[in-house]
């Protein structure tokens, strides 16, 4: 048998690869971050791979496609491809699930994983996203791949009211497919103390089609949908030291897709919208609302030398899926999420020299999260969750001689989970059989955990920095799907310990020249109970619990030789093992639903004249050949499809007119290919193969004052 041997070599063994300027991060010596350590810190104090994808490259892709799964994978490396649907399943970050934040705020709902928590927002209200890349505990449960942080627009003006006024038009060159949007940007001063900053955004899309003219799949369609979005902050400066904010950010989409579903063969013909769905009465499939509320204090003096931030939010989320026939009478479900969360957040400086600093991070989070998913017609598809973290933590940073940052935490999570009493779910296999519905008792779950990071960065000089990091997270996820499948009478019968993961991270970054900047990492990461999702011999599918190691390599160039012109792009590899008996032979692969094939990101952008900016982005996306068929039926299993290679090419522009008035052009799928998403191919069922969105054009007109 296969024994694992730990891939180190892949530390070693680092491959120079590229990254996107205007599609991707530019790594400026003051860019600044939020997310990875709590506060706001320099780019070259964080020991490990981080993306910021800033407003202006927010704004550039908008032009192309204002779907935020489809702008982050046109940004950040190691994460997977969009579905092109509502769901962001299988959009993986490093081979492993991602948490995601609105301004610190959890969106993701790790108890049951539904998958719609990427799009969560509209990104005309974002100022830029970012990017912790590898296992993190630092905000709480479901970080196993990393963490993507959307952080809003703030006041911005010394004016009583400025703002920005955008409008625009998406179609195809078929019919029906014209769509439009609209946002609404204001921000000012009220009074020397009082500032604010409001958004409204609206989109109604129109029927999408692919490379052919024909209808995509109705399911999780983004097809004839409204898409709201509102925000509203209010701030006020208390004096030099201390301020308090409160805001309110509501994101909504609702579909009202009459298509019908005509199902295709997988490998051979797509699954369309062909028809009318009028004769089923169904709920819109989207998400109804995500309310987001928070008010936080500032300040910047406690006392000498000791920062305070304290932050309360809550957070009202509900998703809608599409009808599914798989289990008995059929029905839609829902994930309904409700949380309330405080965060206490100090920063003490424990001694400021000419050649060294130190402070210590510490303090609490606090998080209550009530998760649950529901068919339509109240039956439960899991129990009632009610989850409550209580977690302390801190962490300690070093600066010597301007050059080594030295960095280290400690997290102390403790989970205690009440499961509501619940009927399984009577539902239907392959052959037409049912299984039957089982009462299963709930009660209490509890974990607790140490997990911790360490890490350095050395700046010796502008054209190498290295960095290296440990680092730890503990999440629950999928603890509803887990419940959801239960063939016991009582939870504590189930396998549900929580998963650890250890990222291993090594990587160098600088600038070589004045017109050439560079970043390449490698990692490893391992945990020794994952989660994946694998089919049963009956073909339905169960949460595989089972040691794992992903490991990858990532990295970017980018050019700019000359202030008219700026170029470059971006490769991210990654392969994952595990041992599904336990036995220490790790020959078995983690299938392609979490491990995404190579892709390459690349882009040119040019500005030949005053005020005009035209550009060529590139995806391509390599095959992904990592397993075989059965062979006695010749079908693939669940998340082993072989998936195709494809490339894609975008076209966008823009034009100001004035410094009040700039229009913008773009075209998605330029050269209008025919192919398929990467879920098509590696969920293996006739249901998911679906096409790709043909060309698509948009043109927008933007205002500032």
């Amino acid at each position: 048998m296969k024994k694992i041997i730990l891939p180190v070599a892949v530390l070693a063994a680092i491959t120079v690869t590229a990254q996107q300027k205007d599609s991707l991060q530019v790594k400026d010596v003051d860019e600044v971050v939020l997310t990875a350590s709590r506060k706001k810190e320099s780019i070259k104090e964080v020991p490990s791979s981080v993306t910021v994808v800033s407003r202006k490259q927010i704004q550039s892709q908008l032009t192309v496609n204002s779907d935020i799964t489809n702008i982050l994978q046109y940004t950040v490396p190691s994460l997977a491809t969009s579905s092109g649907m509502t769901t962001n399943s299988g959009q993986t970050l490093r081979g492993r699930q991602v948490l995601v934040l609105i301004d610190g705020i959890p969106q993701s709902t790790p108890l049951r994983n539904g998958s719609r928590d990427i799009r969560s927002i509209d990104p005309s209200v974002i100022e830029r996203i970012e990017v912790i890349k590898g296992a993190t505990s630092i905000y709480g449960n479901g970080s196993d791949g990393g963490i993507i942080n959307y952080i809003t627009r703030r006041a911005g003006s010394d004016r009583r009211i400025s703002g920005q006024s955008q409008i625009g038009v998406t179609g195809q060159l078929y019919g029906g497919t014209l769509g439009i949007r609209a946002s609404q940007f204001l921000t000012g001063k009220i009074t020397p103390k009082f500032d604010y900053a409001a958004s409204l955004a609206y989109e109604r899309t129109g029927y999408m089609k692919d490379a052919d003219g024909v209808n995509l799949s109705p399911t999780s369609s983004p097809a004839k949908m409204d898409n709201y979005n509102g925000m509203l902050k209010f701030g006020y400066n208390l004096n030099d030291n201390q301020r308090i904010e409160a805001s309110y950010i509501g994101y909504a989409s609702k579909s009202d897709l009459d298509l019908g579903l005509k199902t295709g063969k997988y490998g051979v013909t797509p699954t369309i919208g062909e028809g009318s769905s009028k004769n089923q009465e169904t709920t819109p499939q989207g998400t109804p609302r995500n309310h987001n509320f928070k008010i936080s204090y500032d300040n910047r003096n406690l006392w000498k030398g000791t920062a305070l931030n304290i932050s309360l939010y809550l957070q009202d989320f509900r998703t809608v899926y599409g009808y599914s026939d798989t289990f008995l009478n059929g029905g839609q479900s829902n994930v309904i999420s409700k949380k309330k969360g405080a965060r206490f957040n100090f920063d003490t400086e424990l001694w400021n020299t000419r050649n060294s600093q130190g402070e210590v991070i510490y303090g609490a989070d606090i998080l209550n999260d009530k998760t649950v998913q529901k068919l339509e017609d109240g039956r439960y598809w899991t129990p009632d969750m009610d989850m409550t973290n209580i977690a302390p933590f801190m962490l300690v940073k070093i600066d010597l001689f301007k050059k080594l940052i030295l960095k280290g935490g400690l997290r102390y999570e403790n989970i205690k989970v009440k499961v509501g009493d619940f009927n399984t779910l009577s539902t239907i296999k392959n052959d037409g059989t049912f299984t039957k519905s089982i009462f299963v008792k709930g009660g209490d779950l509890e974990y607790n955990a140490l997990v911790g990071n360490i890490g350095f960065r050395y700046n010796f000089n502008p054209q190498i920095n290295l960095f290296g990091s440990f680092s730890q997270s503990y999440s629950i996820n999928e603890l509803g799907r887990i419940l959801r499948t239960s063939t016991a009478e009582t939870i504590n019968q189930l396998e549900t310990k929580p998963i650890i993961v250890n990222n291993y991270e090594l990587g160098a970054t600088g600038q070589i020249t004045r017109w050439l900047n560079y970043e390449i990492t490698s990692y490893v990461s391992t945990s020794k109970l994952g989660a994946t999702f694998v089919q049963s011999p009956d073909r339905s599918l169960m949460i595989q619990r089972a040691p794992e190691v992903v490991y990858g390599v990532e990295g970017f160039l980018q050019f700019s030789p000359l202030n008219w012109i700026n170029f470059g792009g971006s490769y991210s590899w990654m392969e994952g093992i595990t041992s599904p008996k336990d036995d220490g032979d790790y020959s078995t692969k983690i299938n392609n639903s979490r491990i995404s094939a190579p892709k390459v990101l690349a882009y040119v952008q040019v500005r030949p004249v005053r005020g005009l900016s035209v550009g060529l982005d590139m995806l391509h996306a390599f095959e992904q050949d990592r397993f075989q068929p059965n062979a006695k039926t010749g079908l693939y299993t669940y998340g082993e499809g072989k998936v195709p290679e494809y490339t894609v090419f975008n076209f966008k522009s823009s034009y100001e007119i004035n410094k009040n008035w700039r229009v913008a052009a773009g075209i998605e799928n330029l050269f209008n290919r025919s192919y398929q998403p990467a879920i098509a191919w590696w969920a293996a069922r006739d249901s998911d193969f679906v096409n790709a969105l043909g060309t698509r054009g948009t043109l927008m007109v933007e205002y500032r004052f």
